[in-house]
């Protein structure tokens, strides 16, 4: 990686202003050659920004603010420079023009990052936390993404590795005196040390379906019985005429998503098709979709007609089994509720009416409380994906250990179940040699510029 990469880092088309970013050993040098400035960009001060003008030849191309970061006090750790121009599309066109004419190539998909994971200024789950940053469309994502990017998920893995790293090497150096029987890891410290890791491991695994869903959204689906009132709640949810709503059976007739933003967790709300059977071709389409929706949401908002409140839940029947094993929580609308007198009483549902809003705080209220947000607020929270699965592997590993002991294994196995345990764990935050591949997949997620 010693040629210099450039990119555009402000979004595409037309605008007031655009960023084009250059990194690499030659990118103050490239430049130097087209900016007309009083003083020349090799003699200014790094982190330091200065007014002038982009020329080919006698022409001026655009008066331009020009940012200086030298390595290694840069986003890569390497010279980086970052053009401040107009955000005409010609005006882009021609500084980039003149940059590959000078031999800088345009960047691929998170390269900047890439180099600076390579250069050490992040560890690859700060390096991957950039991009949810980025991609976060709510304040809980935002706030797990920046605390990932500070540095709480690996400063949490920093003090496993270590302790697991002290043990590791004291068992392999009993390896060394193994016909003196000397014992330099106590196994009875190294088996207070694998119950404590496994309850921390555990804790974070624990946390990904919090995180993951706030990334990416909690997916909600509202289902019920035709004419029960389903969408009228996502419209009174989104504050807008989003569904049509009519007293006709089976209008909804395909599934519809929508996101809502409440407490500033975003919920993907899935309206259905109602649930009954029909001799309608298409219909019977959007009710077997309506069967995927429930399959996917993590809570079901099942909304009934409260004077048919004795088919409350008969409408989840055929779904009880796949409910209860996938631990899926369900919240029971009682709706129409502005139809009957006041003095009637229900005991597991939500009094509800679509009409009054009667029962819309509670809703939200439940929405929020069923995520069990506050079990995560003082926690270190992973959303991410490949995470989730390494921490899944150092569990298993630590399992063999605990195993071994019991079976009295040898030292050198232990050490080996120890080592790979290390590995999954330093598979997190690349404090192993990773694969190119691997690194050229989780960059490429990336957007360019990045």
């Amino acid at each position: 990686m010693n040629d210099t990469i450039i990119a555009l880092a402000t979004p595409q088309g037309s605008g007031a202003i655009a960023v084009i970013r250059l990194s690499g050993s030659k990118a103050i040098d490239m430049v130097d050659n087209v900016f007309y400035h009083k003083q020349k960009l090799i003699h200014i001060e790094s982190q330091k920004q200065v007014f002038g003008t982009i020329k080919y030849g006698d022409d001026v191309i655009d008066e331009v603010l020009v940012s200086v970061f030298r390595n290694p006090k840069s986003y890569t750790g390497e010279d980086c420079v970052e053009i401040s121009c107009h955000g005409s599309p010609f005006i882009i066109r021609s500084i980039f023009d003149l940059m590959i004419q000078g031999g800088a190539r345009l960047a691929q998909p998170g390269e900047f990052t890439q180099r600076a994971f390579i250069k050490g200024k992040l560890d690859l789950a700060q390096a991957e936390a950039v991009a949810d940053l980025i991609a976060s469309e709510s304040k809980a994502s935002h706030s797990i993404a920046l605390n990932q990017m500070r540095g709480g998920v690996s400063n949490e893995l920093a003090g496993l590795r270590e302790s697991l790293i002290n043990f590791t090497a004291l068992i392999e150096l009993e390896l060394d005196f193994g016909e003196e029987d000397v014992e330099f890891a106590s196994r009875t410290e190294l088996k207070d040390l694998v119950e404590n890791l496994k309850i921390k491991i555990q804790n974070l695994i624990d946390s990904f379906h919090y995180g993951n869903a706030i990334k990416n959204g909690v997916p909600v689906a509202i289902v019920g019985y035709p004419n029960a009132g389903k969408s009228s709640l996502l419209n009174l949810l989104l504050n807008e005429e989003r569904a049509i709503v009519s007293d006709i059976a089976g209008t909804t007739r395909d599934t519809i998503e929508e996101v809502v933003t409440i407490d500033d967790i975003q919920f993907r709300l899935i309206d259905t098709a109602g649930l009954r059977d029909s001799l309608d071709v298409i219909e019977n389409i959007g009710i077997e979709r309506t069967k995927q929706a429930i399959s996917k949401a993590d809570i079901i908002i099942h909304i009934f007609d409260i004077r048919d409140y004795r088919e409350e839940e008969n409408a989840l029947t055929p779904f009880q089994k796949e409910i209860s094993e996938q631990g899926k929580k369900v919240i029971h609308l009682a709706n129409k509720f502005d139809l009957i007198q006041d003095n009637f009483e229900i005991k597991t549902s939500i009094a509800f009416s679509t009409k009054t809003k009667k029962g819309f705080e509670d809703l939200k209220h439940t929405l929020i409380e069923l995520l069990e947000k506050s079990k995560f607020e003082n926690s270190v929270i992973i959303s991410n994906t490949r995470h989730l699965e390494s921490l899944k592997s150092a569990m298993t590993s630590l399992k063999e250990v605990e195993t071994g002991m019991q079976n009295q294994l040898s030292g050198d196995l232990l050490a080996f179940h120890l080592r790979n345990t290390l590995r999954y764990i330093g598979d997190i935050t690349g404090n192993i040699d990773m694969d190119k591949d691997i690194l050229g997949t989780i960059f490429g997620k990336f957007c360019i510029g990045k």
